[in-house]
């Protein structure tokens, strides 16, 4: 039964936070919504960031799983940018709240699954040192962190998959180049 009610509770949230900003949404809000009392929301919860939190890894943890391999880095970007996109109400009320931190964290951490798992998929984990590799999946995480957090504070406009192909199109081979220069120690 917790299992259940501790679900109720997340998807009264999420719908509750498609409609309104996160800070006219409380508790009693939330347990109204989806009829359990106070108690009920404390035992699985312990504030509304706690529940931003779960929901948040929750999401992260599904994206992962969607994409165990990822072939190609503008399908991985693409993936990502698509889930905002898809909960664009939500991320915005996230992102427009002090609960901003939450889904940097889970941005931040997205970009390096995405990139890690990119550069494992097409160069092999033994294609460069460790610390050559730390330092390219940095550089590139960072990149689309910078990226994903412009258009985030832009607005989220439609049309950002297109602009996102236009500019991965211009970096192609970026991140064959940066590879190919960890492991001549060209840099």
């Amino acid at each position: 039964m917790p299992n259940f009610t501790k679900r109720a509770i997340k998807e009264s949230f999420w719908k509750l936070l498609n409609e309104q900003p996160l800070s006219q949404i409380s508790v009693r809000d939330i347990v109204e919504d989806c009829g359990i009392n106070r108690n009920s929301f404390y035992y699985h919860f312990q504030d509304i960031p706690a529940l931003i939190q779960e929901i948040v890894m929750d999401a992260l943890d599904a994206l992962i799983q969607k994409y165990p391999s990822i072939e190609s880095l503008d399908k991985g970007i693409e993936a990502v940018f698509r889930f905002t996109l898809d909960n664009k109400k939500a991320v915005f009320h996230i992102c427009n709240s002090v609960n901003r931190n939450i889904y940097e964290q889970y941005l931040m951490r997205i970009c390096e699954y995405v990139v890690t798992t990119y550069f494992d998929t097409a160069f092999g984990k033994e294609s460069s040192s460790e610390s050559d590799r730390s330092t390219v999946v940095l550089f590139t995480k960072c990149e689309l962190f910078g990226l994903a957090i412009d258009w985030i504070n832009a607005g989220m406009p439609e049309d950002a998959l297109d602009k996102l192909k236009q500019l991965l199109s211009l970096c192609n081979g970026l991140t064959s180049e940066l590879m190919e220069r960890c492991s001549s120690g060209c840099f």
